[in-house]
């Protein structure tokens, strides 16, 4: 058996007669010939968890040392690990604390053990550095069958099993494509598990405790969204989740509501009691037992008991203090302290930093986006407006399993390309050179946002070709500094000095002057005029940027990012240049504009713009991209030309 401790050591768990406990399923080989030299009772010889690591596990299922099944079960399932070797257990002690039978466990449906069970030695292994969805790395226990026993599945799907709940990967190399799990097998595996709800209620409540001292008696309770009616007509509005609200249930379900007990960390979820006459027009609704297998809560009640539920919190001795967002509670307040000040920016703090599962999600949004985003290359040929693109996009994302867009995609062709977040996507492609193409899928309330800028006719022309490259190059040169604790603003700023020195080099900013002079002239702006990205989660501008719109230097004004980047955010990256007559035009007719070689200008408007947007998740030492688009000139032009 496998658990993590808070350090990232891993700790094994085996037993001389595990295999025969009354635990069954199918082993792949590896594993299989991992465990037939280690059951014997003469293991490597070490301590079984260390005084942190076994209070860690007295946490339950959700604490920081699950640990996972699936190597003995092929289940995805957890259950802390307490027992020191030589315990005898017995399916008479049968409790949280025991290691095959835990809760989560005896939800499996796996029989109960047949014979006593002897934990007969343990090995504590240092941390292996990996991704949630990529192979432990090397350095795992020197023994030779341990080694093989986890680093060597069989499988994709088993590298997903294994990794979910791992340590993220710090390394900004990629794995070899066939380490890699396909869409399908990420898909199923997320599916799998369950969103970390509860640990997201924790870190919340842990914000609030040592931000503004509130006592562990206090409960947060959430609103979700409501059904809302179009106006004047009888259909629903389109219904998407209250961000804060799924944060801390992972339950998209609308007119639900929650409550989280700090004191016992118990999460409670109040859906839609069954209403017989919805059921004719809508089938059934999810129930409780169904909620509380689906949703990581503790209890799952009909939401008209969510009354009493309160009145019962208010009966308490001392009262609690009820940490609020929703209108209900807001205009039915309960005779309990309440505030309604301190929720929503604890919630939006604790966001910005990702776990596993939500970059896992991430992830797959991403390679949602990637197919999409490739089907458009293939599609160029044959289309004839911007709306055909968007709908090829659309309809692949679909066809992925995601119903949403995680925002307005931007479909620009020609001109259009040089308005930021231009909406129309109608125009014909016709004579055009090139289309901008913004656009993302939503999975699981999780978004991609990812932008490439193609050639209409299959080759970028020399114009469209140099002022690509020049963004590929700011792009690199803000990747080559990005890490945990960077200043944004200096990756934005040396963004403006590669475009400086790239428009210089193409006569489009004049070279009599110096790069400084330009940059104090802050004329770069006329052509990369907007941040260079923003945090990436639930929302596509996701919370924790703390932007400064006032700011009164028009090179940082509209950075959606400010400040430091902690590791474990995702950002997007997307540095791009324009040619926006709306905007360039001034600037050429005002007094800054002996800057800017208006002739060479002429030769660029039909360029429209270009832009190279990637979200990339922040480490300790560097980055890992998690878009993986064709995005090189060779790429799409390749796979324009039929080639894959």
């Amino acid at each position: 058996m496998q658990s993590v401790g808070k350090d990232g050591s891993q700790v094994i768990n085996y037993s001389d007669r595990f295999t025969m406990s009354g635990m069954t399923g199918t082993f792949t080989p590896p594993i299989a010939a991992g465990i037939a030299k280690i059951t014997g009772t003469t293991g490597p010889a070490s301590t079984n968890q260390d005084a942190p690591a076994a209070a860690g596990g007295a946490q339950g299922a959700q604490g920081d040392y699950a640990v996972s099944y699936t190597a003995q079960t092929g289940l995805i399932k957890y259950a802390p690990m307490q027992i020191p070797p030589g315990t005898k257990i017995t399916a008479k002690t049968v409790s949280p604390k025991y290691p095959t039978s835990s809760v989560p466990i005896a939800k499996s449906f796996l029989p109960t053990p047949k014979q006593t069970t002897t934990m007969t030695a343990s090995l504590t292994v240092k941390p292996a550095v990996s991704h949630a969805f990529n192979a432990p790395a090397a350095s795992m226990p020197a023994a030779d069958d341990m080694q093989k026993f986890l680093n060597r599945p069989d499988s994709a799907t088993t590298f997903l099993k294994f990794t979910l709940r791992g340590r993220l990967r710090t390394s900004t190399t990629p794995l070899p494509e066939e380490q890699l799990p396909t869409m399908e097998q990420q898909e199923s595996i997320l599916r799998d598990e369950k969103y970390p709800a509860k640990a997201h209620c924790a870190k919340v409540a842990s914000y609030l405790q040592s931000k503004h001292s509130v006592s562990s008696n206090a409960v947060i309770y959430l609103e979700g969204q409501k059904t809302k009616l179009l106006e004047d007509n009888d259909e629903p509005q389109p219904f998407r989740q209250r961000r804060p609200f799924f944060y801390l249930s992972g339950c998209a379900l609308p007119d639900c509501h929650l409550t989280y007990k700090i004191s016992t960390s118990t999460l409670t979820l109040f859906i839609p009691p069954l209403d017989p006459d919805s059921v004719i027009w809508s089938g059934l609704p999810l129930l409780p037992p169904e909620a509380l297998k689906k949703y990581d809560i503790d209890e799952c009640l009909p939401s008209t008991e969510l009354p009493s539920h309160i009145s019962k919190l208010a009966q308490k001795d001392p009262k609690p203090q009820l940490y609020i967002k929703g209108s209900v509670l807001t205009e039915n307040p309960p005779s309990l302290p309440t505030d309604s000040d301190l929720l929503q920016p604890a919630i939006e703090n604790c966001r910005v930093t990702k776990d596993a599962y939500e970059i896992a999600l991430l992830r797959h949004a991403n390679a949602i986006s990637t197919r999409a985003h490739t089907a458009v290359l293939r599609a160029i040929p044959s289309a004839r407006h911007e709306q055909d693109l968007e709908a090829t996009f659309i309809a692949s994302c679909i066809s992925s399993g995601a119903k949403h867009q995680a925002y307005h995609g931007i479909f620009g062709s020609g001109e259009n390309a040089a308005t930021l977040h231009y909406q129309h996507n109608d125009q014909p492609l016709h004579g055009r050179r090139n289309i901008l193409v913004d656009a993302g899928a939503e999975y699981e309330c999780y978004c991609s946002d990812v932008t490439r800028t193609m050639p209409l006719s299959g080759t970028f022309d020399t114009e469209s070709e140099h002022i690509y490259r020049l963004v590929a190059e700011m792009q690199e040169a803000a990747f080559a500094m990005l890490k945990a604790g960077v200043q944004w603003e200096s990756l934005h700023l040396r963004a403006h000095e590669v475009a400086i020195s790239g428009l210089q080099r193409l006569g489009i900013l004049r070279a009599s002057f110096s790069a400084e002079e330009l940059l104090q002239s802050r004329v770069s702006t006329a052509f990369f005029p907007h941040g260079l990205g923003h945090y990436l989660g639930m929302d596509t501008h996701d919370t924790g940027g703390n932007p400064d719109y006032g700011d009164r230097d028009l090179l940082f004004r509209y950075l959606r990012i400010r400040g430091g980047i902690p590791e474990g955010g995702v950002v997007t990256v997307e540095p791009g240049v324009y040619f926006c007559r709306f905007i360039v035009e001034p600037w050429i007719k005002g007094d800054k504009g002996k800057y800017i070689d208006e002739g060479v200008v002429e030769r660029y408007w039909a360029v429209g713009g270009v832009r190279i947007e990637d979200d990339v998740l922040v480490t300790k030492d560097g980055y890992e991209n998690l878009t993986t688009a064709p995005k090189t000139i060779e790429e799409m032009e390749k796979i324009m030309k039929g080639g894959s």
